[in-house]
């Protein structure tokens, strides 16, 4: 059995892998908003980032670093391809936190060896051992993946295993990278490597997987009965293709069917010892937090955080639940955090208040954006006669997703629409130099007109690929939430805004996705699975693994 931290680490992947979703990049004020209430969350390991991805990904990850990672905090991760330039670029980004790792990986599947990495098992042995030398010379803690690992040879993936535990590797994430493996085979794949890696008892084993299938968390926690204590996963499920393990149904099931897993970690079926270390009261907020900042809504019937899960339509379901809520509910809401909080906050409230609210909630701003989301909620408690925790949310997460330095800021909409008439909007907008730009331009309906003179202000082509909108919380005065995707040379870009006029909030949303956009276009970060590691011809004498 390998090294056994006494109970289920989770280590989330939100701000990297989750953030490969497309259109759901996030700037550094969301990331550290994120990071903040992952803390609060209680999650074990935060991988921040891939910092040689980009200058932007490495400054996510060391203010990240900075303001999260004290010595109580989460261990700070980062991801480097098992390369020198870029795992000592992690070791930099992850500097300043007081618990820091380095996760380095390489590809063991003979497919990826031919056709991306188009090297031998023997090279690839090498620069294992090489590689997680070099990281584990730069931190104490370091984590090793084969990727692909579930369309690898199970003897090959063995002795890469053995090779990166002996070169220092602390943790061992074996990947289900295309999400193809079932939950018999996966479990089957982790007692594998218990019995058959000689040093495993040397490392905590990890997984990370992705649920092409719908499979993700029912083989993870198959994984956890064969041995696993790390779980690799994102908030909401979010990550390329179909996603993520999702974490709040793994820390879920591992809450409500503890008497199940208790005898897989050693424990009596009666004890009730938590096995992880999540605050599941946070659970629901987080995923708000989230799926507000990526733009990514959360469908009605996802488990745990779906706005259906804890709903009941049936008349035999209802008077069950009236009688005792067991009757039908195996979750207290209460235990994930979901409540209809009403704040008292009103027009008359003051900055500080407000302020404290905002903490509550996760957020935490800078004087000037603070300033302008107090202003917002002034505006909004003017037209609003009750004012909830969501819509404060709304109004913030569309602060913190300003760009730094916005190419355009949208100064005012009007459109004319009816019955008999043709949708007709104006629209002007300020640029990064002061100046004011108008276009007038004519749609089917008031979005579209809006859209267009847009866009004919932008000049920067691009295909509207998503619209939607719904209502951020019940009532005729409730706020509207547009989310909007652009595709530009095959790369998403997304924008969301709320108002409680859905075209104004359609038009700032456009603008926000322009801006990510333009600011996007101007240098594209590496991806870290498709981005191949340098052909050894092209490496110093001094990196090139010796054979």
């Amino acid at each position: 059995m390998a090294r056994d931290p006494g109970r289920v680490l989770i280590f989330d992947t939100t701000l990297r892998d989750g953030e490969q979703s497309p259109g759901a990049s996030l700037n550094l004020e969301e990331k550290l908003a994120i990071a903040q209430q992952l803390a609060r969350l209680g999650v074990d390991i935060i991988e921040a980032g891939f910092p040689f991805a980009s200058p932007g990904d490495f400054s996510a990850v060391q203010r990240i670093a900075e303001v999260v990672g004290g010595v109580d905090g989460p261990i700070i991760c980062g991801l480097a391809r098992a390369a020198r330039g870029d795992i000592k670029a992690c070791a930099d980004a992850v500097a300043p936190a007081a618990n820091r790792r380095i996760h380095t990986f390489i590809a063991t599947s003979d497919i990826h060896l031919e056709h991306k990495l188009r090297k031998t098992r023997s090279e690839v042995l090498a620069i294992t051992s090489e590689m997680v030398a070099y990281a584990r010379s730069l931190v104490d803690d370091v984590e090793f993946s084969c990727e692909d690992a579930g369309r690898s040879d199970p003897e090959f993936m063995n002795q890469v295993i053995e090779a990166a535990i002996a070169a220092g590797a602390t943790t061992i994430n074996i990947p289900d990278t295309v999400g193809y493996a079932t939950p018999a085979e996966f479990g089957e794949l982790i007692a594998g490597i218990n019995a058959n890696v000689p040093n495993i008892d040397q490392a905590v084993i990890s997984v990370h997987g992705h649920n092409d299938l719908g499979l993700a968390v029912a083989n993870f926690l198959e994984a956890v009965k064969n041995g696993a204590r790390q779980l690799e996963c994102t908030i909401n499920g979010i990550g390329e293709r179909a996603g993520n393990a999702s974490l709040e149904e793994l820390v879920m099931a591992l809450h409500v069917r503890r008497s199940y897993f208790n005898p897989f970690l050693g424990l009596p079926a009666d004890s009730t010892k938590p096995l992880t270390g999540v605050r599941t009261e946070e659970i629901t907020k987080t995923s708000r937090l989230v799926s507000n900042l990526t733009g990514m809504a959360v469908q009605p019937n996802k488990a745990i955080v779906g706005a259906n899960a804890f709903a009941h339509e049936s008349g035999i379901h209802q008077d069950g639940v009236l009688k005792n809520r067991l009757t039908y509910e195996i979750i207290d809401a209460r235990t994930v955090g979901l409540a209809d909080n009403r704040i008292s906050l009103g027009k008359l409230s003051g900055r500080s208040a407000f302020r404290s609210r905002l903490e509550d909630l996760g957020y935490s701003l800078e004087r000037e954006d603070l300033d302008d989301a107090f202003a917002r909620f002034k505006e909004l408690a003017d037209r609003k006669r009750e004012i909830s925790d969501r819509d404060l949310e709304a109004i913030v997460s569309e602060q913190v997703q300003q760009q730094a330095e916005p190419r355009f800021s949208l100064k005012s909409v009007q459109v004319s629409c009816g019955s008999n008439l043709q949708p007709t909007a104006t629209v002007t907008l300020t640029t990064s130099d002061g100046a004011e730009i108008t276009e007038v331009s004519i749609g089917t309906g008031p979005v579209d007109a809006v859209c267009q003179a847009l866009n004919r202000l932008a000049r920067v082509p691009n295909e509207l690929v998503e619209f939607s909108v719904k209502s951020v919380t019940e009532g005729i005065d409730a706020m509207g939430d547009v989310t909007i995707r652009l595709r530009h040379q095959g790369v998403l870009y997304s924008g969301h805004a709320a108002d409680t006029d859905i075209v104004v909030a359609a038009a700032q949303a456009f603008v926000n996705a322009l801006n990510r956009l333009i600011a996007g276009t101007a240098a594209q970060p590496l991806h870290p699975q498709r981005t191949p590691l340098p052909a050894l011809g092209d490496l110093p004498l001094a990196e090139r693994p010796r054979v």
